[in-house]
């Protein structure tokens, strides 16, 4: 294992025990070009402080990087803890904790300072995605998700994002949703395929980040249902990044708008 994974499952092991305690589609404002900063964390301060504080994210790396030896390296530009990241992200429990954590802290740069013990998976998964879209081309490509229980309201163009990571499937949905249903067409340019990590995440498909806007370009509703259509046309910029006690990655998520609501896996 790498000095870094190896130093992380360390320091996660030593916290693992400790118990565990119809919307609209938001539109997005004063947007511009690029995602985040470029700069890396202060990972001893970072790793100590989030691994005490969140005792899940500390138990789940555990199992995803004794998962990742289990299984050996898939063929990736990714580092070991890159990948590890991405496995510990798609496990049942984690997904919709950090991703109801990112809209929290989407609120101001205080709150993802404060509040938001995620910064090390938020960083490790920033970057593998980044490396993930230079490997496969950075090709756009249509993808599908449908969302039982919601009906999603949009105008045609509109501007919006996701505000936290959102999966799409790589094949044609079927099945009906009983109630209200959302089907959503979307051409992204910023999604990466994670399937090929492990047999596990096969049904996962494509990831796609936050920050990527889409325009609503057709809606179609029919009593409970919705179809609507969604085009990338670009990134949505943070201008203004605070440097975070053991944080420097720059990545605030301060002045996202309100997140669209749960994009996990399903």
């Amino acid at each position: 294992m790498a000095p870094l994974a190896h130093t992380l499952a360390l320091l996660a092991m030593a916290v693992g025990t400790m118990a565990i305690e119809v919307k609209p589609l938001d539109v997005a404002r004063g947007t511009g070009g690029g995602d985040s900063c470029d700069k890396k964390p202060n990972w001893p301060a970072l790793n100590r402080s989030e691994f005490q504080r969140n005792p899940l994210f500390a138990q789940t790396w555990v199992k995803a990087a004794a998962e990742w030896q289990r299984q050996g390296p898939p063929e990736s530009p990714l580092s070991p803890e890159e990948v590890t990241a991405i496995m510990a992200y798609t496990t049942k429990d984690m997904f919709k904790e950090f991703n109801a954590a990112v809209r929290t802290a989407g609120r101001s740069p205080r709150e993802y300072r404060d509040n938001f013990h995620f910064k090390t998976l938020h960083f490790l998964l920033s970057q593998a995605l980044a490396k993930l879209r230079d490997a496969q081309n950075r090709k756009c490509q249509d993808f599908l998700r449908k969302v039982c229980g919601v009906q999603f309201k949009a105008k045609r163009g509109d501007t919006v994002l996701f505000g936290e990571l959102a999966s799409m499937s790589l094949n044609e949905t079927t099945g009906n949703c009983s109630g209200k249903e959302t089907l959503l067409r979307v051409y992204t340019c910023q999604g990466v395929d994670i399937s090929f990590f492990s047999d596990n995440l096969q049904n996962w498909g494509v990831l796609i980040p936050p920050f990527e806007l889409f325009e609503v370009t057709q809606v179609i509703e029919t009593g409970d249902k919705a179809v609507i259509q969604l085009r990338s046309t670009g990134t949505y910029s943070i201008n203004d990044h605070e440097d975070l006690p053991g944080d420097t990655t720059g990545d605030s998520l301060g002045g996202w708008p309100n997140p669209l609501g749960v994009w996990g896996h399903s």
